[in-house]
């Protein structure tokens, strides 16, 4: 149960890690929800063309962040407002997941195949290792270099950083990068759950990302420990019903969101 909990755990987290690089920028990456569904189409795709799981993730992985820049670089160049830039990168990643859907399996609904079946419990390792080698990776990252410092800055007290020839836009253009790369990271993992692709798979996940940031006060560990607390309490939501079958379903839908504001109302009395 503690290993299902820890992998079910491990997509919200990826994603809130980089989610974390994009606000430390300035720029909350308000793309990450789209970005996450059209990952996982991309590794749906790419798997059940290739017969490669590792093929299908690296070329999802690789191609939503060779986008996102792309996009980056034109809106910084453009001087574009990056909010809004954000919002339609967010709907572009959307329509490009049913665009594509149709195009290449003729259909917009869910999506199944022989070459895409996996077997849930032999992921749980790979998944909590990928995922602890980038949260591990992204702390030290940001607490013991120059360049993490920097990250750090950006967002802040930009003009601290220019004053000493550095140039603010490169960094804002890498969170985004950043939190791109482990966004799709997150979608990836996704699908190969229910060995499917469903419509909508991040289920708002990428903005779920982004809130707990803020309540995990853009600390690395603590958006670790708040996104476990969530997703630990969405799984004993799930199976609650096996045991104590009387208990509202609209309570048991709302149990995780209830207890994160909870806590959020305690953490803020607290302090």
């Amino acid at each position: 149960m503690i290993l299902d909990i820890f992998t079910h755990s491990c997509p919200l987290i990826l994603a809130a890690t980089g989610a974390l690089f994009s606000e430390l920028s300035g720029l909350l990456a308000l793309f990450l929800d789209g970005l996450i569904s059209f990952a996982a189409f991309l590794c749906f795709l790419f798997t059940t063309k290739t017969s490669s799981v590792t093929l299908g993730f690296i070329l999802s992985t690789l191609i939503c962040t060779f986008l996102v820049f792309i996009l980056s670089f034109i809106i910084k160049k453009t001087k574009a407002n990056p909010f809004i830039a954000s919002i339609a990168m967010n709907l572009l990643f959307s329509s490009l997941v049913s665009l594509f859907s149709n195009m290449f399996f003729n259909t917009r609904g869910v999506l199944f195949d022989s070459n895409f079946v996996f077997v849930p419990k032999t992921l749980n390792f790979p998944t909590i290792s990928i995922t602890t080698v980038l949260v591990i990776g992204s702390l030290l990252f940001l607490n013991f270099t120059q360049k993490g410092t920097y990250f750090k800055i950006v967002g802040s007290n930009p003009d601290v950083l220019t004053a000493r020839g550095i140039n603010v836009s490169n960094y804002e253009i890498a969170a985004w990068c950043i939190a791109a790369f482990f966004g799709a990271m997150a979608g990836c993992f996704l699908p190969l759950r229910i060995s499917s692709f469903v419509p909508n798979i991040s289920s708002g996940r990428g903005w779920m990302a982004l809130a707990i940031v803020f309540f995990g006060r853009k600390k690395i560990l603590r958006i670790t420990f708040a996104v476990i607390i969530f997703c630990g309490t969405d799984y004993f939501s799930t199976h609650i019903q096996n045991y104590i079958p009387d208990i509202p379903s609209s309570f048991i839908l709302s149990l995780p969101y209830l207890l994160i504001i909870l806590l959020m109302a305690l953490d803020k009395k607290r302090n």
